[in-house]
C-alpha cells in the first residue's frame, strides 16, 4: 500500500485533537460517570462534523444558481461548477455519516424495529454492528487510505475542466470520516450493551429531531397515558 506523509499528519493530527477533547470532557464531565462523559463527547465530535458539512448546501446552492445564471443568461459557462458540485456534494455526504449514526438517522425498517422492545432492538443492533457496520467501514478505511495517499503522492488535480483543482485534500476525507465513523459505532456498540443490562436505551445528546419521530413518540405517549 502506497503511505502519504502529509496524509498521515492529517490524520494523525485529527485524531489527536479528538482525544484531547474527549479527555478535556472526561476532566470537565462533574458528577457524570466518566464513560457518559466519553459518550456524550463522541456524539459532539459527530454533531460538529455533520453541522459544518451542512454549510456545504448553502455554497452548494449559491455556486449551482451562478453557473445557471452565467450559462443560460450571459452565455458563459463556468469552468469550475462541475468540480464544485461533486467535491461539496461528497463533502457534505461524507460529513454527514457520522452525524446520521449520532442521531439514529440512517435507514432501517421501522415499521417493524420500533414494535420490538429496547432490549430486542439493541441485540439486533449489536449483531448488525459487528456483522455488516464495522466490516464495511472498516474496508473503506482501508481502501480510502490507499486511494488518498495515491492522490497526495502524484499531486492530483481534477481531469474534468481545463484548470482543475487539486483533490487530494477532498479524498482525504474518505480514510478521515471512515476514522470517525468507528469512533461513533464503537459509542452505538457501548449503547447496545448498555441497554441489554438495564432495558431501556440511554441518554443521548439532544438535538434537532425530525418531523415523523417526534409524531411518534407523541403518539406512543398518547397511547400510555390511555391505557
Amino acid at each position: 500500500m502506497i503511505v502519504s506523509a502529509a496524509l498521515n499528519i492529517l490524520l494523525l493530527s485529527a485524531f489527536a485533537l479528538v482525544a484531547i477533547y474527549l479527555a478535556w470532557c472526561i476532566f470537565r464531565r462533574g458528577s457524570r460517570p466518566v464513560l457518559e462523559a466519553v459518550l456524550f463527547g463522541i456524539d459532539t465530535v459527530s454533531t460538529v462534523l455533520g453541522k459544518t458539512g451542512s454549510w456545504a448546501i448553502l455554497i452548494l446552492t449559491f455556486a449551482m444558481g451562478y453557473e445557471v445564471f452565467s450559462r443560460y443568461l450571459l452565455q458563459a459557462p463556468t469552468e469550475w461548477a462541475f468540480d464544485v458540485s461533486y467535491i461539496l456534494y461528497g463533502a457534505l455526504f461524507m460529513l454527514a455519516g457520522p452525524y446520521a449514526l449520532t442521531r439514529n438517522a440512517h435507514v432501517r425498517g421501522d415499521f417493524a424495529y420500533r414494535s420490538w422492545s429496547p432490549r430486542t432492538q439493541a441485540w439486533l443492533d449489536l449483531v448488525l454492528y459487528f456483522l455488516f457496520f464495522f466490516p464495511g467501514i472498516l474496508a473503506l478505511c482501508y481502501a480510502g487510505y490507499g486511494f488518498a495517499s495515491f492522490s497526495w503522492m502524484i499531486g492530483e488535480h481534477s481531469s474534468n475542466s481545463p484548470n482543475g483543482p487539486p483533490v487530494y485534500h477532498f479524498k482525504s476525507l474518505i480514510p478521515l470520516v471512515g476514522g470517525f465513523m468507528i469512533l461513533q459505532g464503537v459509542a452505538e456498540v457501548v449503547r447496545c450493551v448498555q441497554c441489554l443490562q438495564t432495558g431501556q436505551w440511554p441518554e443521548r445528546l439532544h438535538d434537532v429531531e425530525e418531523t415523523e419521530k417526534l409524531i411518534l413518540e407523541q403518539a406512543e405517549a398518547a397511547q400510555k397515558g390511555a391505557a
